[in-house]
């Protein structure tokens, strides 16, 4: 059996300190036990002219992490350009914050091309190679284009949208055909893969087929992997013992109940929605208003884009706002806090809350409802509150409480459930919740994904396949 090359926009290095994010978890755990190589940027811009140097690589825990810096221009262009201010928005929805150049577009093609030229000669011919998210739609292409034959799968993290709002991004054509060029193509729901095949049949004049479509004369495997958690690593980091950071929570808190809510600063978290509906509940409910305080953990996202440093002010304003009207000398309502913590720090947290309120307005899946759940103490379990637009509440909507991030009373109300909620509906909750995670945690979308993978039909020579503009 071949090696595993996971290549992914950003390697998280064994070194690092930042608390890594659910990709980095799920590509690690990924390779923990088979052992490959993991290529990306490293997080650093260079000048142009040394961009270009060779891979640093590695090797620890039988992972080789094989990195790079992308030159300044690079950055700006594919990172921040086009991956940042095109496909992230549209594919949560949000076109209308889109904002499409062609000179990003150009780049984030020579980008992808560039990883290519980094990863052929690293391969092997019965390599299995495994892409992540949105980053890298056109690698697969230019794979085939440099006469890359292994067997090449592609996981979209984040949402795929209808065809309709795809087709807001000016090349989608040229993009999805470059995605046919994988083997197999994952998504997090079936709704987003039902979204992508419908777009290759109708724009691409692709025959469905069960597992998939037939376009080009290739047959590419179309499939749904939720991904999961390490379950019970969770439930033992966040049984460890307390760090300085949530003892000063706990006794901050004294007797009241906790609500958290853990997002990086981005305007698909639905923030501001969640804000509201946390005073709504102030206002219609009385009865909490000294007895409750809600955490929001939002370290920042792209503060150098400018749409992030908008709704962080606004955001700012909201929280001074609420405090302002509701709290008291010793309560303050809100804790809104800007910074990242990491994740031997948050699971504690999230253990130590009453309430987890998880409401995107568009996610790919949201890994912290999962983790939250996993970080309960089973004799006293707290309750997830659930947007509705999560794709996590496709597995989870018979224990959480699911919502629509929209609807301000609606939340409040919910809310409002959840702190009074008795504890035997809330263990009950809790072990229909456990069972579901158990069922589709992180070995089973890795095992699902790499199976469907290597049993995939492998690329021959004169296969016809799609080409991305030069």
């Amino acid at each position: 059996m071949g090696r595993l090359i996971v290549v992914s926009n950003r390697v998280a290095l064994p070194s690092g300190t930042k608390s890594p994010g659910g990709l980095a978890v799920g590509v690690y755990d990924a390779l923990r036990d088979s052992g490959g190589i993991w290529l990306g940027w490293n997080g650093e811009t260079a000048a142009d002219a040394d961009a270009d140097q060779a891979l640093s690589t590695v090797t620890q825990d039988n992972i080789t992490y094989a990195t790079f810096p992308l030159a300044a221009r690079d950055y700006d262009r594919y990172y921040r350009g086009f991956s940042n201010a095109v496909l992230w928005p549209v594919f949560h929805y949000r076109a209308d914050l889109s904002r499409y150049r062609r000179a990003d577009y150009d780049g984030y093609l020579q980008v992808n091309r560039a990883f290519v030229r980094r990863l052929a000669p690293l391969l092997r011919p019965d390599d299995v190679i495994w892409v992540h998210d949105y980053h890298l739609l056109a690698l697969g292409g230019f794979c085939r284009e440099q006469g890359i034959r292994n067997r090449i799968g592609f996981f979209l993290h984040i949402p795929f949208p209808t065809a309709e709002v795809f087709k807001a991004i000016p090349p989608h054509h040229a993009l999805a055909q470059a995605m046919c060029a994988y083997d197999v193509v994952g998504f997090q729901t079936a709704s987003d893969a039902r979204a992508f095949s419908d777009y290759c049949v109708q724009h691409l004049g692709a025959e469905r087929e069960a597992s998939g479509v037939h376009v080009a004369d290739r047959r590419v495997r179309i499939g749904t992997y939720p991904i999961g958690i390490d379950v019970d690593g969770v439930a033992a980091m966040a049984r460890a013992k307390r760090s300085r950071q949530v003892a000063a929570l706990k006794s901050g808190l004294e007797h009241r109940k906790l609500v958290i809510s853990v997002d990086r600063l981005d305007y698909s978290k639905g923030l501001l929605e969640r804000f509201a509906a946390f005073e709504q509940l102030l206002e219609s409910a009385p009865a909490h208003r000294g007895r409750v305080s809600f955490v929001q953990l939002a370290p920042p996202s792209r503060s150098d884009v400018q749409g992030y440093r908008e709704i962080r002010r606004e955001l700012d304003r909201a929280a001074g706002r609420i405090n302002g009207k509701w709290g008291e000398l010793g309560w303050a309502p809100l804790r809104y806090i800007n910074r990242a913590y990491e994740r031997a720090t948050l699971m504690p947290l999230l253990r130590a809350a009453q309430v987890g309120l998880v409401t995107p307005l568009r996610d790919g899946m949201n890994l912290v409802a999962k983790e939250y759940i996993a970080a309960q103490p089973p004799d006293d379990p707290g309750v997830l509150v659930l947007s509705q637009f999560a794709g996590a509440a496709c597995e989870m909507e018979e224990g959480a409480l699911i919502v629509n991030p929209y609807d301000t009373e609606g939340m409040a109300d919910s809310l409002d459930r959840a702190l009074h909620m008795p504890l035997a509906e809330r263990i009950a909750r809790y072990e229909r919740l456990m069972q579901g995670l158990r069922l589709h945690d992180l070995a089973a979308w890795k095992d699902r994904f790499l199976a469907d993978l290597r049993s995939s039909a492998k690329p021959g020579v004169t296969t016809k396949l799609p080409t991305l503009p030069a």
